[in-house]
């Protein structure tokens, strides 16, 4: 067992709250997961007795491998796990988040659930752990912690684990924790607190590079260590999306992976999964990825940004050198960081040395990024979004003795990502506004007394006065510093509805007026821009209400109109084709004769050529007249079973077939009466005569009944028809 698992296993298993603080990598979460089981196995913990232990991790990541590592150990145990964490559908979470018995939980879904799903309760709560607390409270879950231990009960068992303690968990611990054991801090200065912290297999460096040279250094960096493992850590998301999008199509030759807070679940649960398992990868991220995750076999972990605080970088380099494990970190720092960093790293006893790039392996990418930026607008929209996102890190930046926004080069900045000029911040703009503000009154007084002295001497000079050249550049700063504010808000007492909102949608990528607001325009191009600029877009010419003629045409007489006038303009085109040396050729060729005997072979040829020609022909007709052939018969059975698809309805109309000879062979002639022979001598002759019994229709209505005298009528007429 390691040093944190030898102290506080016994403290947490006989039910002390614990307050622990390990460095990296020494195995903090089998120090709270191993107590969580064991209690839960003593009092017989089973489904119906609720939630019993609570496992609460500042990020998605940290909690999944949490998650993972309770099943490897948990597996001969009958406790139910869930794992609750954000981007995972809510419906599904509900409906088994009440058989659960411990819980693994990001603070905002946990908070959920516990304000909206029926039925969760955590009034048999025995063990919370809250692991990496400190950051929690750095990302700003105080309010969401306290208002999850108010749903808990006071009667528990609650611990504390983290690499780093700061004052706002100890704020934290006197509020939830009950006389906690302190395990692994010692007091007795920064040099102790460094050697808790600090893996003793860490090699730490740090070099000096200026802000536009920090890429083409990373990129240099990733070209000669193609065969390790390497991790990036950058300050905002679009830095992390331009790097990994510029890089992958620059082609390194190793594989690059991205994640940061902005992706979706599954797209960085992939990218953990594939940098846990690859053997060489590199992972651009930013501090979502600083804290708890375990990635096995880092070689590098390299600071392209520097840290926020000392805290910030012992978690960062703390992803390499897990437990006995070799690793080593690198930190860029600009020349403007370097005092105020290496102030702050010695204040908790960390000592970093000093290396310099070797310039041979150094490869100046400025050109290419440029180059992407112009082939692709999407890369320049990003490459301006990650030179917003640095500015504004380093302006909220806590530490103004480490981080100078005033001293950076911007300008230069924006040129090595690619882009040609530096965009517009508002944030910038507020600054200057904020320092015009904030002059001295001194300052200002004695350029009042100028100016005052100006007027005076121009009064004196002219009596007309030249007070307007004065009172023109005393607007101008107004002016800029109106130009400089930001919009006013809405009103806050107007209603908006969800229309409202849906019309006041706008594009994300670069249709968006934000892509247009990036691009600030020279003072010389002035008037070019409020030549092609649209001052309002209101405008209207009174008084000329002509009709649109082009609306009452249709489409196709306006297509129609277009191809006359194509005709008369430019003419038909032509279809040409190429060959494989590149000259154009007409579709349709005309060869000499001469030229075209001569490739034949002569006469011969030609007779040859022609009698392939007709054997080919002729083996096509003779195709051609099969399906002809076999064309016709299918018409003529189509047409055949059509007619007597006919003859079946009339037969249905008239409610069966008739037993008298056709319509169309009586003439109309009425024949007078004679005397028929005996029905004894003409009984033969009668037999013959008699029609077959109708068959029975298939239709619903009755057919009237025959007489005996229509009958014998019908007969006579076919005897007399037979004898004539």
């Amino acid at each position: 067992m390691t040093e944190i698992q030898t102290q506080s296993l016994p403290v947490s298993l006989k039910g002390k709250d614990v307050l622990g603080a390990a460095r990296t990598g020494s195995g903090k979460t089998l120090s709270f997961l191993v107590p969580v089981l064991e209690i839960l196995y003593r009092q017989k913990w089973g489904p119906a007795d609720g939630l019993g232990a609570l496992v609460i991790s500042p990020t998605r990541e940290l909690a999944i491998q949490i998650f993972e590592v309770l099943r490897s150990i948990g597996g001969y145990h009958n406790f139910s796990a869930g794992l609750v964490i954000g981007g995972k559908n809510l419906k599904d979470e509900r409906d088994r988040l009440s058989k659960m018995n411990i819980l693994v939980a990001t603070p905002g879904r946990l908070l959920q659930h516990m304000d909206q799903t029926v039925g969760f309760e955590a009034d048999n709560l025995q063990v919370l752990v809250l692991d990496e607390a400190d950051r929690i409270l750095d990302m700003g879950f105080s309010r969401t912690l306290s208002a999850l231990l108010s749903h808990l009960p006071k009667s528990r068992q609650t611990l504390l684990f983290s690499a780093t303690q700061t004052d706002s968990v100890s704020d934290l611990a006197r509020l939830s924790l009950k006389d906690p054991v302190h395990i692994g801090i010692q007091e007795t200065g920064a040099d102790g607190t460094a050697a808790t912290a600090i893996p003793p297999t860490l090699e730490q460096h740090y070099m000096t590079c200026p802000l536009d040279q920090k890429l083409s250094v990373l990129w240099g960096f990733i070209k000669t260590h193609l065969q390790s493992k390497v991790l990036v850590f950058l300050s905002s998301c679009k830095q992390v999306r331009f790097v990994f999008e510029t890089f992958c199509r620059m082609h390194p030759g190793v594989s690059l992976l991205n994640i940061h807070g902005k992706l979706k679940q599954t797209a960085r649960l992939g990218m953990y999964t594939k940098f846990t398992t690859a053997k060489h990868a590199v992972l651009f991220a930013t501090d979502v990825a600083a804290r708890g995750l375990d990635f096995p076999a880092v070689d590098w972990v390299v600071q392209v940004d520097a840290p926020e605080d000392a805290d910030t970088y012992i978690h960062r380099v703390g992803r390499t050198a897990r437990y006995q494990s070799k690793g080593k970190a690198l930190l860029f720092l600009m020349p403007s960081e370097e005092e105020g960093m290496k102030a702050a790293l010695a204040a908790k006893g960390i000592e970093v040395q000093k290396i310099k790039a070797k310039m041979s392996k150094v490869q100046n990418i400025e050109n290419q990024l440029q180059n992407l930026a112009f082939q692709d607008p999407e890369i320049k929209y990003l490459g301006q979004r990650a030179f917003v996102s640095y500015m504004r890190s380093i302006h909220l930046h806590k530490d103004k003795s480490i981080f100078k926004l005033a001293e950076l080069p911007s300008e230069r900045f924006a040129e090595s990502l690619g882009l040609a000029g530096a965009p517009k911040i508002k944030f910038l703009s507020k600054e200057l506004a904020k320092q015009k503000k904030n002059k001295s009154r001194a300052v200002e007084a004695a350029q009042a007394e100028i100016l005052k002295e100006k007027e005076a001497e121009a009064d004196s000079e002219d009596s007309d006065g030249d007070d307007g050249e004065v009172h023109d550049s005393s607007e101008e700063e107004p002016a800029d510093d109106e130009d400089e504010e930001p919009a006013k808000p809405a009103k806050a007492g107007a209603v908006r509805t969800k229309y409202d909102r849906m019309f006041e949608r706008k594009n994300q990528n670069v249709l968006s007026e934000h892509y247009s607001k990036l691009i600030e325009a020279g003072e010389d191009d002035g008037d070019e821009d409020d030549f092609i600029t649209l001052k309002r877009a209101d405008h209207d010419l009174g008084g000329l209400d002509l009709p649109d003629e082009a609306a009452d045409i249709s489409k196709r007489k306006q297509r129609m109109g277009k191809a006359k006038r194509t005709l008369l303009t430019g003419g038909m085109g032509r279809k040409l084709i190429f060959d494989d040396e590149g000259n154009p050729h007409e579709l349709y060729e005309m060869e000499a004769a001469d030229r075209w005997i001569e490739d034949k072979g002569g006469l011969k040829g030609v007779t040859q050529e022609g009698l392939k020609f007709a054997e080919g022909e002729v083996g096509k007709m003779r195709v051609t007249n099969v399906l002809d052939k076999e064309e016709a018969r299918e018409k003529k059975r189509e047409k055949k079973r059509k007619r007597k698809e006919r003859e079946k309805a009339a037969e249905g109309d008239m409610g069966g077939p008739l037993v008298v000879g056709p319509v169309s062979d009586d003439d109309g002639y009425v024949s007078p009466e004679f005397d028929l022979p005996s029905a004894s001598g003409s009984e033969d002759d009668a037999e013959m005569w008699v029609a077959p019994p109708a068959k029975r229709s298939k239709t619903s209505h009755a057919e009237p009944q025959r007489t005996a005298v229509e009958d014998d009528e019908e007969l006579a007429l076919r005897l007399l028809r037979q004898r004539q």
